[in-house]
């Protein structure tokens, strides 16, 4: 089944963003150097966020409820706010190459392939912890979507607070990553300053 990824591309370019980052290789081949008219502090500020939701296919009710617990956390909110979201089981799926694209993971979270600790999971938003093992279920092992992303995909940099086993279909969480590991180019401070007003 195929489908169609032009949308995608277009959000990406409308938001500044490489479409590498949800896991598309396809690149966009209009010209994005078009003059603009500037752009206000607050335009900025609301491009980030709707930049961050993008990427993390995140709706505004949920990512306001994320922020509000970054908030209330110790640490810059900021930065909270983004390991809450690297955290999420989806996320975790893409990061070690069961999912293709992020979109193909939440799908594969939904479809209920996955389990955390022996546990099903089929909720996308689903926040894993330090010491969480996430495996393709058992009943699930022969799905040829992760057969593929795994034998035939492109191998993805698996980040280094993610521990995975290809033969046992499974990932382990060895803590949560800091800032300086999360490779997306936001920036949180002006999320931070949105939600602040």
């Amino acid at each position: 089944m195929s489908k169609n990824k032009d949308h995608v591309l277009k959000r990406c370019r409308s938001l500044g963003i490489e479409p590498g980052y949800l896991g598309y290789s396809k690149k966009s081949r209009r010209n994005t150097g078009n003059a603009r008219k500037k752009v206000s502090e607050y335009g900025l500020q609301l491009k980030e966020k709707q930049k961050t939701k993008f990427i993390y296919g995140v709706g505004e009710k949920q990512f306001r409820r994320y922020f509000d617990i970054a908030k209330n956390q110790r640490g810059i909110t900021g930065s909270n706010l983004l390991q809450m979201l690297e955290s999420r089981i989806d996320n975790i799926v893409f990061r070690s190459g069961f999912g293709a694209t992020r979109p193909q993971a939440r799908l594969l979270v939904t479809h209920g392939n996955f389990a955390v600790n022996g546990n099903k999971v089929d909720i996308a938003s689903y926040l894993v912890k330090p010491g969480d093992v996430i495996t393709v279920r058992e009943n699930r092992t022969d799905n040829t979507i992760i057969k593929n992303n795994l034998e035939n995909g492109p191998k993805p940099t698996i980040p280094e607070w993610l521990e995975v086993d290809e033969k046992k279909l499974s990932c382990k969480v060895l803590r949560l990553p800091n800032r300086e590991e999360i490779d997306l180019p936001v920036e949180e401070h002006l999320i931070v300053e949105l939600y602040s007003k």
